[in-house]
C-alpha cells in the first residue's frame, strides 16, 4: 500500500511541476502566487488538509535575483560609510573601558545590525520636516553605539560626547541606551528592555491610523520601523499584538528581526530553526514575511544548483549547525552541505573552500536588504516582517567574537584583532590610531560626507531626533466641573462613577474635546461608564460591519471608523501601549493628546510597571486611571484583584504624580490640575488617580482647599473643643472610617480628632524631601520647614494615618510628622469578603483606627492603659486575632 508522500505517478508529477515553472518564467511571481492562492482555497473547501508546515517556505531569501530592484545608491561609498560607523562604535567603547573604566558597552549588537541600519538611513527613513514629522523608527537598544557613530559624522555629536559614553553625570555624555528622558533631543523611544519596542512599535503603527482616521492629521506614508533580535522574540511581549496588526491592516509597519541565531549566553534555537519559526508565526498571524538570509555570493550557486538540492540541504541543517560552520570555515561548511549527499559534493567539487568560507549572511548584503525594504515599503493590506539572518559581531573576527556564543559579553580586542577588523574593512588608521582609538572622521569634503548629508537631506533630516513642539492647549477651568464640586445630593455615587461624569464634561469641551482619548482593555461596563460607547464610539478600523444584538438599547456597543475610544481587549500591556503612543503624540505626532487609561488597579503598576517606566523615560503626558482600588473596596474578589501597594510602587516613578481621592470633587481638582500642567504648562509628567467603586454620599467641596488637594493633604475637619487632642490622617477607601473614627472618640471618649484627607502621601514625601536636601545644602540659612509639617504644627496630639495600602505607603511621610506618628495599613494578601469583614481583619476600620489613636495617647501617657483595653472590649477587638500578615 502506498504512502501520500509516494509518487504513484511521477509523469503526471512531472507535467505539473513543469506547468508551474513555464507559469513562474513566462507570468511571473505574482501570477504564480495568485494560481497557489486559489488551488490552496480551493483545497480547503473540499476539505483537504495541506501538508505540515504550509506556512514556512524553503530557507532561502524570499526574492530571486532576478526580482532584486536595482540599487539606486554608491555602493562604494556607504560601505566606506559603515565601516567608519563600526570602527568609532568599537573605539568607543573600547575607549570608555579604558578610561573610564567598568561602564561596559557592547560590540556585538550593532557589528551584527549594521548594514540594516545603513541601508534604512541611506535610502528609506524619512526624518521630520516642516510638512511631517517623519517615519519612527525603533532602533535596538542593545545597538545605540551605532546611532552614536552616525551621529558624530553627521556633525550632531562632538568627539567629547563619544568620549563620554555612558559617562553623563559630569554632562556632555551619552546614556548606555535610547533615553529620551536624558538625552531629549536625540532619542525618541526607551527600547532596551527587551519586548518593550516590539509591542509599542505596533499599537505606534495602529494609534497612527487612528489619528488619521479621526482627522488629527492627513493620509500619509509614514512608516513605523522596528528593530529586534531573534532572541528578544521569546518576550511574550514581542509577539502580543501581531495578530492585532493584521487585523487592522497595519501596512504601515515593518518589523525587522536581526535573526542572528544568538541570545546573550548562545543559540537562540540551536536544534531547530528560528527564522523558520518565526515565519510559521508571522504567517499565521496574517502577516506579510519576507526572509534576507543568504548574501550576493550564494547566487551563483544557486543558479547552478538546478534540482535545488543545496535550498534543501540548508532547510534540514539546524541552526546549531549553521553557526558552528560559520565559524570554523570553508571545510567546515562544505562538511555541513554535503553531509550524506554526493550529489551537493560533486556540485560544489570545483568551489574552494575559501570560497565557500566567505559565502556571508543576507543581514550584511546591502542589495539584499535593500530589496527586502523596498517591497516591504510597498506592500499594501498587511504589517510586513522581515527576516533578516546575520552573524552576532559580524566583522569582529572569529578568532574573537564573530559569530562565537561569547559574542555579546566581548568588551575588549587584540591588538591583532584590531589590525585585522581594520584591514577588512579598508580603514585608513595607522597602528597608533588602532591602539589609542582614535576617532575618524573625514573632512566634510570627502565623497563619503558629502554622499552621507546627500541622502538624508533628501529623506528630509537626520534621525534619530527628538521634536518637543510648543503647542499649549487651552484647557478648561475648574469651574466647568460644577457639577461635581456641588456632590451627588441625595444619592449615593463611587468615585468612578464620578470619573463617568468628568468624562461627559471633559468630552464636550471645545477647545480639548476632542483630544481625549479614553483607554479601556476590557471594562467599561465594570466602570459604569458604557454611556461612551453612543456618545463617542469605540475606533475600530473598519467601522461596525453587523448590527449589534443591542442596537435597540440606549447604550449599544457601537464601533466606528473614527471612534474616539480605544477598547483593546484584555490586555493591559496593549493599552498601556496605545497609552505610550497617545501621551508621547505631542511629539511624534506634533499633536497633544489627552489620554485616560482606566484599568483595575491591580492590574496597574504591577501587571505593566516595565511599560510605566518606559513612559516616564519618553516624557510621557497623560492620566493613568486605577479604578476599584485599595484592598477592602472591592468587595468578593479575592487576593489577586485587591490592590494594597501600586501607589507605593508609583511613588518609584520620579515623574508619576498619584492621588488617593476619596471625593469627586478631589478627583475634579486633580484631573484639572494635571490638564493646567501637562498640557496647558507643558510639564513631561503624568498623573496616577485612584479610583473607587464604593458608593457613598459625596459632600461639597468646602472653599479653600484647591492648594491642599494639589500638595497632598489638607483639614476636611476640626475637632469639637475638648482637652485630649489627636490628628487623624486618611485617604482614599478608609478616609470615610478615619471620620467615623473621629466620632466614635468624641462621643465615646471626649477625644477631639482633627480629620486630615491625604489625596497623596507620594506628593508630601516629593516635596519633603526636596525641602531636606535644600536645608542640607544651606546651613547657614534658616530651616524651611515641611508642607506636613506646616499643616500639623498647630494641631495638638499625636498622628494616626491610616489607609487602603500597605504601611509603607503612609510611612512615606514619618521623618516629616513633628510628633509621634501611628499607621495602619493592609499589608498582607487579600481575600473574599464583605468590606466591612475586611476592613475589620486588616485592622483599618473606625474601631481600629479609634483604639489606635488611644494607645498613642496612652504612650504619652495622656491616659490610662485600660483605655485601650476598654475600648477594644467596647467595639469587639479581638486582641488575640491573627495578624493579617501571617503565614
Amino acid at each position: 500500500m502506498s504512502k501520500a508522500w509516494d509518487d504513484i505517478d511521477p509523469t503526471e508529477t512531472h507535467e505539473w511541476l513543469a506547468a508551474f515553472r513555464s507559469l513562474l518564467r513566462f507570468a511571473g511571481h505574482d501570477r504564480a502566487r495568485f494560481i497557489l492562492s486559489k488551488l490552496s482555497q480551493t483545497a480547503e473547501k473540499s476539505g483537504l488538509a495541506l501538508a505540515e508546515g504550509a506556512r514556512v517556505t524553503p530557507y532561502c531569501n524570499t526574492f530571486s535575483v532576478e526580482q532584486q530592484p536595482a540599487y539606486p545608491g554608491d555602493l562604494s561609498l556607504e560601505q566606506k560609510i559603515d565601516a567608519i560607523n563600526r570602527w568609532n562604535a568599537i573605539a568607543m567603547v573600547l575607549k570608555a573601558k579604558k578610561n573610564a573604566g567598568g561602564v561596559g558597552g557592547h560590540l556585538s549588537s550593532y557589528a551584527s545590525i549594521a548594514t540594516l541600519y545603513e541601508v534604512g538611513l541611506n535610502h528609506f527613513f524619512h526624518g521630520a520636516t516642516k510638512d511631517s514629522p517623519g517615519d519612527l523608527i525603533y532602533f535596538q537598544g542593545h545597538s545605540s553605539e551605532g546611532n552614536y557613530a552616525r551621529a558624530f559624522l553627521e556633525g550632531r555629536l562632538t568627539e567629547k560626547h563619544l568620549d563620554n559614553f555612558r559617562q553623563e553625570v559630569q554632562g556632555e555624555g551619552l546614556s548606555s541606551y535610547p533615553h529620551p528622558w536624558l538625552m531629549p533631543d536625540f532619542w525618541q523611544f526607551a527600547v532596551v528592555s527587551l519586548g518593550l519596542g516590539a509591542l509599542q512599535a505596533l499599537y505606534q503603527a495602529r494609534f497612527l491610523k487612528y489619528l488619521e482616521n479621526r482627522g488629527f492629521i492627513k493620509p500619509n506614508n509614514r512608516k513605523v520601523w522596528l528593530y529586534c533580535g531573534d532572541g528578544e522574540m521569546d518576550e511574550p511581549e514581542s509577539v502580543a499584538g501581531l495578530t492585532m496588526a493584521a487585523r487592522e491592516e497595519l501596512d504601515n509597519i515593518v518589523y525587522i528581526v536581526n535573526c542572528n541565531l544568538q541570545r546573550l549566553d548562545g543559540l537562540v534555537r540551536s536544534n531547530t530553526k528560528i527564522v523558520q519559526e518565526l515565519e510559521g508565526l508571522f504567517r499565521g498571524a496574517g502577516w506579510n514575511v519576507i526572509k534576507v538570509l543568504w548574501d550576493s555570493r550564494w547566487d551563483a550557486l544557486f543558479a547552478r544548483d538546478e534540482k535545488g538540492l543545496l535550498i534543501k540541504r540548508l532547510t534540514q541543517c539546524v541552526d546549531g549547525e549553521l553557526q558552528a560552520a560559520y565559524v570554523h570555515g570553508g571545510a567546515a561548511m562544505r562538511e555541513l552541505l554535503c553531509k550524506d549527499n554526493d550529489a551537493i559534493r560533486e556540485l560544489l567539487a570545483d568551489v574552494s573552500d575559501e570560497t565557500l568560507g566567505q559565502l556571508g549572511r543576507g543581514a550584511h548584503d546591502p542589495v539584499k536588504v535593500f530589496a527586502a525594504y523596498a517591497a516591504a515599503a510597498k506592500h499594501k493590506g498587511q504589517p510586513t516582517a522581515i527576516l533578516a539572518q546575520g552573524v552576532k559581531g559580524y566583522g569582529l573576527g572569529v578568532t574573537g567574537a564573530e559569530g562565537r556564543n561569547v559574542a555579546h559579553n566581548q568588551l575588549e580586542m587584540t591588538e591583532a584583532e584590531l589590525k585585522t577588523f581594520r584591514d577588512r574593512f579598508k580603514l585608513p588608521l595607522t597602528d597608533e590610531q588602532l591602539t589609542q582609538y582614535q576617532f575618524y572622521k573625514p573632512d566634510k569634503k570627502n565623497p563619503e560626507m558629502i554622499y552621507l548629508h546627500e541622502q538624508r537631506k533628501k529623506l528630509g533630516g537626520y534621525i534619530p531626533t527628538r521634536e518637543s513642539p510648543k503647542h499649549p492647549l487651552t484647557v478648561p477651568l475648574l469651574s466647568i466641573f460644577e457639577p461635581v464640586l456641588k456632590g451627588s445630593g441625595d444619592r449615593a455615587a463611587s468615585t468612578t462613577m464620578v470619573l463617568g461624569r468628568i468624562f461627559t464634561i471633559l468630552l464636550k469641551d471645545p477647545n480639548i474635546g476632542s483630544r481625549i482619548v479614553p483607554i479601556f482593555s476590557d471594562e467599561v461596563r465594570t466602570f459604569g461608564m458604557e454611556a461612551l460607547f453612543r456618545q463617542i464610539g469605540i475606533y475600530s478600523h473598519h467601522g461596525q460591519l453587523y448590527t449589534p444584538e443591542d442596537k435597540d438599547q440606549l447604550m449599544y456597543y457601537r464601533e466606528a471608523h473614527d471612534g474616539q475610544m480605544l477598547e483593546e481587549g484584555i490586555t493591559e500591556a496593549g493599552c498601556m501601549s496605545s497609552w505610550i503612543a497617545a501621551a508621547t503624540s505631542y511629539s511624534m505626532h506634533r499633536v497633544p493628546m489627552i489620554p485616560f487609561f482606566t484599568f483595575y488597579s491591580m492590574f496597574g503598576f504591577q501587571r505593566v510597571g516595565d511599560f510605566i517606566w518606559a513612559a516616564a523615560d519618553m516624557r510621557a503626558r497623560g492620566f493613568l486611571i486605577g479604578a476599584t482600588a485599595g484592598r477592602t473596596t472591592l468587595e468578593g474578589e479575592g487576593l489577586q484583584h485587591q490592590d494594597g501597594h501600586s501607589l507605593l510602587m508609583a511613588t518609584a516613578v520620579p515623574t508619576c504624580r498619584a492621588y488617593d481621592p476619596t471625593f469627586g470633587y478631589e478627583m475634579a481638582v486633580i484631573i484639572q490640575h494635571g490638564l493646567k500642567v501637562m498640557f496647558a504648562e507643558e510639564q513631561d509628567v503624568f498623573f496616577y488617580i485612584m479610583a473607587m467603586n464604593e458608593k457613598y454620599h459625596q459632600p461639597e467641596m468646602p472653599a479653600g482647599i484647591e492648594e491642599g488637594i494639589i500638595k497632598g493633604m489638607y483639614l476636611l475637619q476640626a475637632g469639637k473643643s475638648a482637652k485630649l487632642k489627636v490628628q487623624l490622617l486618611g485617604s482614599g477607601a478608609i478616609l470615610r472610617e478615619v471620620i467615623a473614627a473621629a466620632e466614635l472618640l468624641q462621643n465615646d471618649f471626649n477625644v477631639s480628632a482633627d480629620v486630615w484627607s491625604v489625596t497623596s502621601f507620594n506628593e508630601l514625601r516629593r516635596e519633603g524631601l526636596q525641602i531636606e536636601r535644600e536645608n542640607l545644602f544651606s546651613p547657614d540659612k534658616k530651616p524651611k520647614i515641611t508642607y506636613v509639617e506646616t499643616c500639623l504644627q498647630k494641631h495638638e496630639g499625636p498622628v494616626i494615618a491610616a489607609t487602603d495600602y500597605i504601611r509603607a505607603y503612609a510611612d512615606q511621610i514619618r521623618s516629616f510628622v513633628p510628633r509621634s506618628y501611628t499607621v495602619l495599613g493592609t499589608d498582607g494578601f487579600g481575600r473574599s469578603d464583605t468590606r466591612e469583614h475586611l476592613r475589620s481583619f486588616f485592622e483599618v476600620d473606625r474601631y481600629h483606627i479609634a483604639v489606635t489613636a488611644l494607645y498613642a495617647l496612652a504612650k504619652e501617657n495622656l491616659v490610662e492603659a485600660k483605655l485601650v483595653k476598654t475600648a477594644m472590649q467596647k467595639y469587639n477587638i479581638n486582641p488575640d486575632a491573627p495578624a493579617p500578615v501571617t503565614l
